[in-house]
This record gives structure tokens, sequence and C-alpha cells, in this order.
């Protein structure tokens, strides 16, 4: 769907706004998140409490540490729904674009606690270096087994998904599914050769790996609240995809791109046409380009004819 409409100022001066979908699309699009998310949700919930029990009885460092770190998942999950919910409001006038920003927010939010997480696990298996404590392996590789099955149902219950929000999820769990392995692993050279040691010393290592994780989620959501150019979107094909296909237009300038939620790119731009360019036909060209090639959810596009009146916008600039 777009809409054009124009306005003077002394020059030739216009604006095309378009959008890919609407919140119908928005919200058949969330139903899908939403019920994954909750099954993954109730997976993990009612695992919690079980794997807290066996690290307590178990005395066990990694079973501790993977309950601790499958509280912060099912808080993430909780907080996912809530924030695809609050997502399916419609736009108001003091938040225009609407409420999807709470998607990567949220993720943002779940890639601190991993974060605070780790570091307490690191903390606790530092001192069990020091101490070494005795630990039950019988029961630590049960709950461990049992553990790694919960995850990877949950795992495999968020298949498909593509949001920022999802894939965090996803990633909360795969850490998850990590701590198990390594959890059984440490059980089964406790058991066969009574390497206590292995308790910590496997928990660092999945730490490792969960910061890897967590830093990853926490720069690209970061990178969407800052309003960067999406991952892998080349601002310079802006250009390529229009100068020389839009009848009339001499170059483009001015050139902004972001995201909402971390999928599909927002692009305003200013767009320098020729003398006696038909606008409405340019706009309607820019704007099926743009979503055609470039996957463009929400364009704005300014004409103008003659020098750019804006501050700081030369002709030949791709950034404004």
């Amino acid at each position: 769907m777009s809409h054009h409409h124009g306005h003077g100022h002394g020059h030739a001066h216009a604006h095309a706004h378009g959008h890919a979908g609407g919140s119908g699309a928005a919200e058949s699009a969330g139903a899908p998140s939403d019920r994954r998310l909750l099954i993954a949700l109730a997976i993990l919930g009612s695992f919690t409490l079980i794997e807290a029990a066996g690290g307590y009885i178990a005395n066990s460092l990694a079973l501790l540490a993977e309950a601790a770190h499958m509280l912060a998942d099912s808080a993430s999950l909780l907080l996912a729904v809530v924030a695809i919910r609050v997502a399916r409001r419609p736009a108001s006038p003091r938040r225009s674009y609407g409420h999807r920003r709470y998607l990567p927010l949220a993720a943002f939010v779940n890639g601190l606690l991993l974060f605070v997480l780790t570091a307490w696990v690191i903390y606790e298996a530092i001192l069990r270096l020091m101490q070494r404590p005795a630990v039950d392996g019988r029961i630590m590789l049960i709950v461990a087994v049992l553990g790694g099955i919960a995850n990877l149902a949950a795992f495999l219950a968020l298949s498909g998904s593509r949001s920022l929000n999802e894939r965090s999820a996803r990633a909360h769990i795969l850490s998850d599914l990590l701590g198990s392995i390594a959890a059984s692993i440490a059980a089964l050279l406790i058991l066969e050769r009574g390497w206590t040691i292995a308790d910590p010393i496997l928990s660092l290592l999945v730490s490792l790996l969960i910061l890897r994780s967590a830093w990853s989620l926490t720069r690209e959501s970061a990178d969407v609240l800052l309003e960067s150019a999406p991952p892998r979107f080349d601002v310079a094909r802006i250009e390529d995809v229009l100068l020389g296909h839009v009848p009339g237009l001499i170059g483009v300038h001015h050139v902004h791109v972001w995201t909402m939620t971390g999928e599909r790119p927002t692009v305003t731009l200013h767009a320098h046409l020729a003398p006696g360019t038909a606008h409405y036909a340019a706009l309607g060209t820019i704007h099926a380009r743009l979503v055609e090639y470039l996957h463009v959810e929400h364009c704005t596009v300014q004409i103008e004819e003659g020098d750019c009146p804006t501050p700081d916008c030369g002709p030949g600039s791709t950034r404004g």
C-alpha cells in the first residue's frame, strides 16, 4: 500500500510514504510467534524447578547454573510474549510507528541478562576450583540428560523463528542446551574418574560460549535501537536500484536507513528529478523498486527539482 501527496515550497517538493503491510499482517505474523514462545515457555518453566532441585541435591554448579539460565530463559520468553502483544497495539499520535520497538528492546534486555548470569557462573566456578566440593555424579547425570531433552524440545518449538525477539529466545535456549551437554559430560567424568573438578571447568567453558551469544544478541538489538542500518544491508545499493531505472531521476541524497525490529529496512531519501518529470510516476516507481529489490518495509521520499533546501544536504551525498 502506498500513499502519495505533494506540497510546494517555492520549488517542486513532494513526499511518498510506503508500507509493505498493514496491522493485520503484523497480527497474523505475530500469532505463530506467540504460540511458539508460549510452548517453549511451558517446557522451560516446568523444568526449571526440577533442575534447581537436582543441582542443590547433587551439589553441582553446572546444574545450578543451568537452572539459573533456564529461569532467565523463562523470564525472557515471558517478556518476549508480552512484547509481541504490546507491539500489536495500533499507532498513536505519540508513537506514530506503533509499539514494535518493544521487540528489540526485549531482546536487548535478554542479552544483558545473559551477561549477568554468566558472570555469576564464572564467579561460582572460580570458587569451586579452589574448594573442590563433593558432587553426586549419578543425580547430576540424570537431571542433566532430562534438562537437555527439555531444552531440545523448547529449541525445536521455536524452529522457523525469524524475528529478532524469537532469535534472542533461541539463543538463550541454545546456551542452555550446551550447558546441559556440558553437565552430562561433567557427570560422566565424575562417575568414571572421580574428577569433581570437571564440574566448574565445564561450567567455565560453557560460559565462554554463552558470552559469545550474549555479545552478538546485545550488539544486534542495540544496533536496532540506535537506528543503524540493518546488517548486510548495503546503503549504496539504493542508488544502484534507482538510478537509470526511474525516468527523470538525476540523483538521490540525504539517505537514511534503519529498521524497526531488526528485520525489514525503513528508508528515507531525497530524490533529485529533472525539470518536467512527472512526480507521481517517479514516486510510484521509486517506491516499487525499493520494495521489490531491497524489501523495504516503509519508505519516505522527498522529491526535489533544483537545489536542496535542507541544511548540510549536498546533491552528491548518499547520507545526510
